[in-house]
């Protein structure tokens, strides 16, 4: 994003405290959005470099907006200061704000306000807090006071580990610029902001998208380039044939989710691979769906009939389900592997090594880490994940509210859709199986990743949106639909 300004700076052409005014422009009407009582008091703590430069402007914009209870604490801890600072200072200081300079955190005492917006320290941080800047967010934070941080919140990384004891600006929204930072999408990010919002600044898109990255959201823009209209004249074969490996005695309702999203994603046939106990209730519920009966161990024959295994949904840890595993390993063909197959494969290291090329591994955080060693924070976790992904040549989805779809490439994808309503059981069977239709659908396995786990996550978003849970048999059905809205 700094070279993205400089960019614009230097080709545009615009000059860079005006760039600031537009970021500022772009705050005050998302924060204006939230808070339209221009009653409310409101306090802007600033820093004195470009983060503060934002703030000053904020003050200023949201004066003749007619917010006239407006207080701005400027952060004197450097005697160094930007020079759009500076121009942004002079602007102030000719306006009829109150404005009071802060030279230690012990001065800062009866702050009164409603609203708090922080913008003392930008995104360049790499360390911890420290002394007078740590005490004084520790005061503001003690004020239990909504706080809009401007860009990032002080203190807060926007790319690397993310401290176990952060002590940075606990913000209860961030409004971002032109993109969002790298470490919103993990969950150690909720320390810091409840939520946040990105807006257009203006900046160069086509220059930022030539930029060298590992990183990569994916957009509905992507969606549409990576989706294949059906086409006249093809039939159950165009879209392949689906192998399901899933379900136990006590555990048949993974297999039936799987195979009902397998179905719902547009697998042309679909073979659940169950135990002999469950067929009444596989025919029952889905009628479409074939069934390959699995005793106590069962040899899948010429496994290359199917364009898509997928196996472990409910499947249960045995013997006879770990030379299952391994003899499917053996096939060299390429597998979606989740669940109780990821612990199996956890308590078999040896196999991994033998996982054929663009198999697909969907683990959420335990049994990750039970595959690949423990981790102590999500950004070490998916640093590994893209390292194993790239060792291996495989793709590796590793879920949580945004999930990373790494790839062998060692780039890494950022699904954004998903909701917390989503939290319930039978949500990664149905992954499993919507992954299993894209595959069998002769997608390679990086796109069939892709738009799968989109597509999970946009069925949850609809359906959140009249519910406060979304169950998982939901969602399956929800699929095609989604799908449908983007053919």
């Amino acid at each position: 994003m700094r070279k993205a300004d400089e960019f614009a700076i230097a080709n545009l052409p615009i000059a860079s405290i005006d760039l600031m005014e537009k970021a500022a422009r772009a705050f005050v009407q998302s924060f204006l959005r939230d808070e339209f009582d221009t009653n409310k008091s409101i306090a802007v703590f600033c820093g004195k470099g470009n983060n503060g430069g934002d703030g000053l402007a904020i003050a200023h914009l949201l004066l003749n907006n007619g917010c006239e209870n407006i207080k701005v604490y400027i952060i004197n801890f450097s005697d160094k200061q930007s020079d759009d600072f500076s121009i942004n200072l002079q602007r102030l200081d000719e306006s009829r704000c109150k404005k009071i300079v802060i030279n230690n955190a012990a001065e800062l005492k009866n702050v009164k306000a409603d609203i708090i917006i922080d913008a003392i320290l930008g995104s360049g941080l790499n360390k911890p807090l420290e002394g007078d800047y740590a005490d004084l967010v520790k005061y503001i934070n003690k004020l239990n006071k909504k706080i809009y941080a401007v860009d990032v919140p002080t203190g807060f990384p926007a790319e690397g580990e993310i401290p176990a004891n952060y002590n940075g600006i606990k913000a209860y929204k961030t409004v971002s610029f032109q993109r969002p930072k790298i470490n919103f999408f993990f969950p150690e990010s909720a320390l810091a902001t409840e939520t946040y919002e990105v807006t257009d600044i203006g900046l160069d898109e086509e220059f930022i998208q030539k930029q060298d990255a590992d990183f990569y959201l994916t957009e509905e823009s992507d969606i549409q380039q990576l989706l294949k209209p059906r086409k006249l004249f093809s039939h159950k074969g165009t879209y392949g044939h689906a192998l399901i490996i899933a379900g136990n005695t006590d555990t048949m309702g993974a297999a039936l989710l799987s195979s009902m999203a397998c179905l719902q994603a547009g697998a042309g046939l679909t073979t659940a691979c169950i135990p002999q106990s469950g067929l009444i209730a596989l025919n029952t519920s889905l009628p479409e769906v074939m069934a390959l009966p699995r005793d106590e161990y069962t040899r899948i024959e010429n496994p290359a009939k199917f364009q898509a295994i997928a196996v472990g949904p409910g499947l249960g840890i045995s013997s006879e389900n770990e030379k299952l595993l391994e003899s499917l390993i053996s096939t060299d063909q390429p597998l979606i592997i989740d669940a109780d197959a990821l612990n199996i494969l956890a308590e078999r290291i040896d196999l991994i090594d033998k996982l054929s090329e663009n198999t697909i591994l969907t683990p959420h955080m335990k049994e990750f880490d039970r595959l690949f060693g423990e981790h102590n924070d999500w950004w070490d976790r998916v640093q590994t994940a893209k390292e194993q992904s790239k060792r291996l040549k495989i793709v590796i989805i590793l879920k949580n509210q945004f999930t990373f779809i790494c790839l062998p490439t060692g780039k890494c994808y950022i699904n954004p859709t998903g909701n917390p309503a989503m939290a319930q059981g039978g949500m990664g069977d149905i992954l499993t199986g919507i992954i299993a239709a894209f595959v069998a659908q002769r997608y390679s396995a990086v796109h069939a990743a892709i738009l799968a786990c989109f597509f999970h996550g946009k069925a949850g978003d609809y359906l959140a949106r009249g519910s406060f849970v979304v169950t998982a048999s939901e969602v399956a059905k929800q699929v095609s639909k989604e799908i449908n809205m983007f053919s």
